[in-house]
């Protein structure tokens, strides 16, 4: 398998968004009697379900509490962000406006220096609670480092589902300088099911599969306001990265009789690529970039990776997508854009109907061709006009 790159080495041939396509079905369903419908397995027994598969990315130019409220009425589901400036100030409100107005040249760096506020572990409860009262799903995120002291402040507030993401997550985590976090040990111990991420390669889902996590996020370096792939040159293109993993998720499925759903993370701004990562065999996407268009997003228009901050070796960077509707747009139209960045769960619905899937788990077996013209041929006008398929 693979190719040679040079003399006694070998590399993979793998594949990303832009160079693969989904094959029409011989059956064709109503798009509005198809089930979108997404479950995260819990503790108890009883599964969280969501209506739509589709999960807004914990991000600080994404998601707070407002948004998740939103987002959960709407029946899906938003995560805070507990390295970021929802738990560091009171009112994040005046620190977001002066992220906002800062030039290109010094933002990364009033970035880092706004993030170097300590995190108050009292505004962890507090955000917790606000979602509770508003009625939706209360799910925050951490870094493994902080996982075990954060969890328990969560667990104690009531939270409903923990996300613990790094650049990239093992079970096997080497180092002297701190102690590494015991994955299955904190599985075991949290009430609420958790979410581990970011992971691109079978061995390593399958790994942390067997700890007891309740979904892997797959992805690296991805996302829209990500440079890690250029800071590390790190990243596996996401359809081959979801198809791995998938495999992992069924291997695992065989032999424990236990779904973990995978859930693509990153690297898709439209519905197409949303649909080519639930078709190449993922359960859900998270999605960052698309949602920081909605005018209920924090950023308002900008956008900007969780590892911007890092004192020492930034891996993302602060980017302007604009404000182009609601979050209801955005999810379920009316779409008042032609590149497909709004009306994600109608064009996932409309998809699955072309390919005859009458469910998430149908759709992942969708016949997939490698199709590196697909979204240019016979584009020409769009393209020159910079219209339709022609937008990036």
């Amino acid at each position: 398998m693979g190719m040679w790159i040079g003399r006694n080495r070998k590399a993979r041939v793998t594949y990303g968004f832009d160079e693969i396509a989904l094959v029409p079905g011989e059956v064709t369903i109503n798009p509005n009697e198809v089930d979108t419908s997404f479950e995260i397995p819990t503790p108890s027994g009883k599964p969280i379900k969501l209506k739509i598969p589709i999960i807004a990315s914990a991000m600080d130019g994404v998601t707070d509490v407002h948004f998740c409220i939103e987002m959960g009425k709407l029946g899906g589901l938003g995560v805070i962000n507990l390295e970021g400036i929802q738990t560091r100030y009171e009112n994040p409100r005046e620190v977001l406006e002066k992220i906002l107005k800062a030039d290109k040249a010094h933002v990364t760096e009033l970035i880092q220096k706004m993030y170097t506020e300590p995190i108050k572990e009292e505004l962890i409860s507090k955000r917790i609670q606000e979602l509770k009262q508003a009625g939706v799903i209360a799910s925050v995120s951490s870094i493994p480092q902080k996982a075990e002291r954060y969890g328990a402040i969560a667990a104690e507030a009531g939270v409903d589902i923990f996300v613990v993401q790094s650049t990239v997550s093992t079970v096997r985590h080497v180092s002297t300088e701190y102690k590494s976090l015991d994955l299955a040990g904190f599985c075991k111990k949290m009430k609420a099911p958790v979410i581990l991420g970011n992971a691109v390669t079978y061995n390593v889902v399958l790994e942390l599969m067997e700890c007891g996590v309740a979904g892997v996020l797959i992805g690296v370096g991805p996302g829209a306001a990500c440079t890690s792939r250029g800071v590390l040159g790190l990243g596996v293109p996401q359809v081959t990265a979801t198809v791995d993993s998938a495999a992992a998720r069924d291997a695992y499925f065989k032999k424990t009789g236990r779904y973990v759903p995978i859930i693509t993370d990153g690297g898709m701004s439209k519905g197409g690529d949303v649909c080519k990562a639930l078709a190449a065999g993922s359960d859900a996407v998270m999605v960052g970039s698309a949602f920081a268009r909605s005018q209920e997003s924090p950023g308002q228009g900008f956008h900007w990776g969780m590892a911007t901050p890092h004192a020492n070796l930034p891996r993302g960077t602060r980017i302007q997508v604009g404000v182009t509707g609601s979050l209801k747009q955005i999810l379920f139209g009316p779409a008042t854009v032609d590149d497909g960045s709004q009306n994600l769960v109608g064009a996932i619905a409309t998809c699955m109907g072309c390919v005859g899937a009458s469910t998430i788990r149908e759709f992942q077996e969708t016949e997939i061709i490698i199709a590196p013209s697909i979204k240019t041929e016979g584009k020409l006008f769009q393209m020159v006009q910079a219209v339709g398929m022609g937008t990036k």
